[in-house]
């Protein structure tokens, strides 16, 4: 394949996959128990999830790593297997999509807050980032997308935590925004602007928002942050904002909605779109569809 960097350069939009979370509760992950146990008790569900994915026409498929970084995994007491289950985890995917697609490391927030706001301090993050990132990339992640990210500063730690271990391999760095009167914000008080010209002065490849949003808010976050930023745009939206019904949480945005909006990311000259939570191969496959139809 085309190295990733150069894909992301080339201006041709790319779709990625969608929510792994979803998919692990359906196949069994009990609410509040670690999803990235799983890699290690049943790495053929992994492999599944990558292979529906790749099916509905992914370019690119993320690992199950999202909380792997050693100070999220110590809340299960598993920290000591940070290295493992990064590294099985990449593997899985891999065994299934060989170079059909590319493979994307999983960086989610360590679940602390930093000094002074909290009692972690940065060298402290910084060198668990730098523990997680050193497993992606020696498993042969292609990227690693650093995301859903509220604090700016995290945020920047985990990109310079990446680039330190390795200056090639090429970072996404998205955060989750929620709407306010002033415009988008996550609830640390980080607006688009920002953030794109904070991940970007950290060494961040592409920016962009995951999560929080259904698709439609995240077109205006898209437009802020074409407005803010020259590098490439990522956009990962959820199927619509979570509701309870009958005791469950579900989803209601279509794959449909999700295609239409997708249009107008297309048209904004958006590098990746893909899903997050409650987003499915089916929303995966309506994303191909309009990608393909609109960029060919």
């Amino acid at each position: 394949m085309t190295p990733f960097a150069e894909r992301l350069a080339s201006g041709q939009t790319m779709v990625a996959d969608g929510a792994m979370g979803t998919m692990l509760l359906t196949r069994g992950l009990e609410p509040g128990n670690c999803p990235e146990a799983l890699t290690l008790s049943r790495p053929k569900v992994l492999e599944e999830i990558a292979r529906l994915y790749l099916e509905a026409g992914a370019d690119i498929i993320e690992t199950n790593t999202f909380g792997a970084s050693p100070e999220r995994l110590a809340t299960y007491g598993l920290d000591q297997k940070t290295e493992e289950l990064n590294e099985v985890a990449v593997r899985a995917v891999r065994k299934v999509v060989g170079d059909r697609a590319y493979v994307a490391g999983s960086c989610g927030p360590s679940g602390k807050l930093l000094e002074p706001h909290g009692d972690t301090s940065r060298d402290q993050l910084y060198r668990g980032f730098q523990r997680q990132a050193k497993s992606l990339v020696a498993a042969g992640v292609d990227s690693v997308f650093v995301e859903t990210m509220i604090d700016l500063d995290e945020a920047r730690l985990a990109v310079q935590a990446v680039k330190e271990v390795s200056p090639s391999t090429p970072v996404v760095a998205t955060m989750t925004f929620e709407s306010t009167r002033r415009g988008f914000y996550t609830v640390m008080g980080v607006s688009v602007e920002a953030a794109g010209s904070g991940l970007e002065a950290a060494g961040a490849d592409a920016v962009g928002s995951n999560c929080g949003n259904g698709i439609q808010q995240m077109v205006e976050i898209a437009r802020a942050f074409k407005e803010s930023s020259d590098l490439p745009i990522v956009i990962q939206a959820n199927a619509g904002l979570p509701q309870i019904v009958d005791g469950a949480v579900v989803y209601n945005e279509t794959p449909d909605v999700t295609a239409t909006a997708a249009k107008e990311l297309i048209y904004l000259g958006v590098a990746v779109i893909g899903g997050c939570c409650g987003t499915t191969p089916e929303h995966t496959a309506a994303i191909r569809t309009m990608v393909d139809q609109y960029t060919s």
